[in-house]
């Protein structure tokens, strides 16, 4: 197929050509694969750059990034070794001889520390950038040891600080070594941070200082662009369906939240530590609730009761159901014939109109999965935390290329954690739309990087 870039993908692609350091910020479906792809191609063949790596969400690597090579005439020319499978099958794929290695997260530490091959690429591209948040984690610490060794470095993410801005120091150490927002994540914090939640001497949260200049530090080798500015996206509304528990369904709830311990049907339900107390707070909003040997007890049937209302009000209409605990996939295949989205064979038949009611967990629903063909509405009837697995999977449907107005649901327990997760999302969101925003790409109207996309096609 041929490609004609958009003016923001030129501009995207320039941006990277310009900037041996990149962080990429772009909203589902501006297509950064291909813009990252493109940019790639031209440098090779400048011969800036020869041997490069793409880190990945499992997904993205073992198809997204093939199918896109594969799909544009001008990539036609890059060769690339997906690096996923056995060990044995992923040290074959590293000793190909080849311009791209495509390899998932998972196997950083692995790449850098086990796999007897040299670390020897000039340019590494991180898809996803912000699951290197994270600056305890393996992947990170194992990419820090060889971060030296690559002179071109490019962070793609829509995502940056889906948990706040504490999340953008590690992600900009792993681009420019700590140059930017400094070399220590205590530093950072001293710096643009003040204390927030604590006890007593322990400081469970920080929050950014009046006026903190993070953006400022980043602008230079820093773009980002929204959907909703250069996309014809769908209609979009956003539905809350609320449903109330019984008396007595709300003082068992209640009675854990305050003591901690509760007695259901004769088992006792405990929560030892806030985690666990939050995690079952969510399970019994939801339902059911786990005891001590992962038994399910069911609390209510609040949620299942509205969620047949919305089906029966799609009147035929696919729907697609996000779940979070495997009580609540237990919980509606009891009541309703659904399938799974799991498999290729799964999303084809999506999108073919083949399942009336599918549903899906948010951490498989996440990077490169395309669901707008088989239907525009989404149901939450669990909920998650996490900002990021929130819109990504919202973006499974809301996206360019979806032919109906798109309606997300969210199935809301009154009075109980869920009212706290979707301020909580709410919150988040604003805190990384102001990032978005203050690094948002400035094309003049786009008019002037029209000329690039024939350049850069070479």
């Amino acid at each position: 197929m041929k490609y004609k870039a958009h003016p923001y993908q030129a501009y995207a692609t320039n941006f990277i050509l310009e900037h041996p350091i990149a962080a990429i910020l772009l909203d589902m479906g501006l297509g950064k694969s291909v813009i990252t792809l493109t940019a790639i191609n031209k440098l090779i063949q400048q011969g800036q750059v020869h041997k490069v790596l793409v880190i990945a969400p499992l997904r993205v690597a073992k198809s997204t990034w093939p199918d896109e090579i594969q799909k544009w005439d001008h990539l036609k020319g890059l060769s690339y070794s997906v690096v996923i499978g056995s060990p044995a099958q992923r040290k074959a794929a590293l000793l190909a001889d080849t311009d791209l290695y495509i390899i998932n997260r998972e196997n950083v530490k692995w790449l850098v520390e086990d796999s007897g091959v040299a670390f020897d690429f000039d340019m590494l591209v991180i898809d996803e950038l912000s699951s290197f948040k994270s600056y305890q984690a393996k992947r990170f610490r194992s990419l820090m040891k060889v971060r030296p060794l690559v002179k071109r470095v490019v962070g793609l993410t829509g995502t940056p600080s889906s948990n706040g801005l504490m999340d953008l120091w590690a992600e900009f150490k792993v681009l420019d070594m700590g140059q930017r927002l400094g070399r220590y994540i205590s530093h950072y914090r001293e710096r643009y941070f003040l204390p927030d939640k604590r006890n007593q001497y322990v400081v469970w949260t920080y929050k950014p200082k009046p006026h903190a200049a993070i953006y400022d530090q980043i602008n230079d080798i820093t773009i980002s662009m929204r959907s909703k500015d250069y996309l014809q996206m769908p209609p979009l509304t956003m539905n809350q369906v609320k449903v109330n528990l019984s008396s007595s369904e709300q003082e068992v709830y209640d009675t854990l939240k305050n003591q901690l311990i509760v007695e259901v049907k004769h088992q006792q339900i405990n929560a030892l530590n806030a985690a666990s107390l939050a995690n079952k707070l969510c399970q019994m909003a939801n339902g059911c609730v786990y005891d001590e040997d992962k038994h399910q007890i069911l609390i209510h049937q609040r949620k299942l009761d509205a969620l047949e209302d919305l089906i029966e009000g799609a009147t035929g209409k696919p729907v697609l159901i996000a779940y979070w605990f495997k009580h609540d996939l237990a919980q509606i295949k009891s009541r309703f014939k659904v399938r799974e989205i799991k498999t290729a064979t799964d999303i084809k038949a999506w999108n073919e109109g083949q399942i009336p009611i599918a549903i899906i967990h948010p951490a498989s629903a996440g990077h490169g999965l395309n669901l707008q063909a088989g239907g525009s509405t989404l149901i939450w009837f669990g909920l998650t935390w996490s900002l990021e697995l929130y819109q990504q999977t919202n973006a499974r449907l809301w996206r360019q290329g979806q032919k109906q107005p798109v309606v997300i649901h969210h199935l809301i327990t009154s009075g109980t954690i869920d009212e706290q997760i979707m301020r909580a999302l709410a919150r988040k969101d604003k805190s990384q739309l102001a990032l978005i925003e203050a690094v948002k790409a400035e094309l003049n109207g786009g008019k002037e990087y029209e000329q690039h996309y024939v350049e850069l096609l070479g």
